[in-house]
């Protein structure tokens, strides 16, 4: 799929430039109290909007920083330029760039590149997941007692931290551990790698989500939101898990 090799094309390109910039004096602005961006977000985004527009002049693109641009072509890409912020302006080295490409609201091709460890993560609806070229599948764990999980806070956690905490508490005694790192894209290609075996967050852009959730589903995992429907990434909550172990999370949701 051309879009698929575009939206690849723009994040090795942004991989780059967040590079560059790692570990250097940042301009960082404030969009909330805790939500940072970066001049790297800024730059990252201006040259995967560049590219995309360039390849495909009539795709509407929702990115994160610059909001949505509608096309005639019934087509949209879902950018996130730097999921990861956090970490990024802290030198972190957990962050990436995330690509997404739908046509008539269905999410077709998902790409999430990690430029600290070079991992590019792709998947096309119905041809599976891959990392490098490598296919993915989910981990095989059947009990959350076993499992690894991820999960992340939304940045207005102060306003109701108590409930992000019990459900972080729920699953801390129900699993063998829960990590937090900071970025939804990397936990849901983590997920699809078999690495995690469950995530869920609350108050997710629909750039976080878009290209991870179908790489998950195209590694044979289940995504959902809180409620149990299929997700959609403007649902904004999501439950990710290998299959197996998501009826367990969403009893522990409830």
């Amino acid at each position: 799929m051309k879009a698929a090799a575009v939206a690849v094309e723009a994040a090795l390109a942004a991989g780059e430039i967040l590079e560059r910039f790692l570990g250097g004096a940042l301009r960082v602005e404030y969009k909330g109290e805790v939500n940072l961006v970066t001049e790297a977000d800024l730059t990252s985004e201006e040259r995967i909007l560049s590219i995309l527009r360039r390849r495909f002049p009539d795709a509407s693109i929702l990115s994160e920083e610059t909001g949505e641009s509608e096309g005639p072509g019934g087509c949209r890409f879902v950018v996130d330029p730097l999921d990861g912020t956090t970490n990024f302006a802290h030198g972190y080295p957990v962050f990436a760039v995330s690509i997404a490409y739908e046509e008539n609201d269905l999410t077709l091709a998902g790409v999430v590149y990690d430029p600290m460890r070079r991992e590019l993560f792709t998947a096309e609806r119905g041809q599976g997941s891959f990392r490098n070229g490598h296919k993915l599948t989910v981990s095989g764990t059947d009990q959350l007692s076993k499992a690894l999980l991820a999960t992340g806070f939304p940045y207005d956690r102060k306003d109701d931290i108590d409930a992000n905490l019990r459900l972080f508490s729920r699953f801390m005694k129900a699993s063998r551990a829960v990590r937090r790192d900071g970025s939804a894209a990397l936990d849901l290609c983590y997920l699809a790698a078999g690495r995690f075996d469950g995530f869920w967050e609350e108050k997710l852009g629909p750039w976080d989500t878009a290209a991870g959730a179908l790489i998950v589903e195209e590694a044979g995992g289940r995504v959902t939101d809180f409620g149990g429907r299929d997700f959609h990434y403007s649902m904004g909550n999501i439950v990710a898990s290998n299959h197996r172990l998501h009826e367990p999370m969403m009893r522990l949701l409830s």
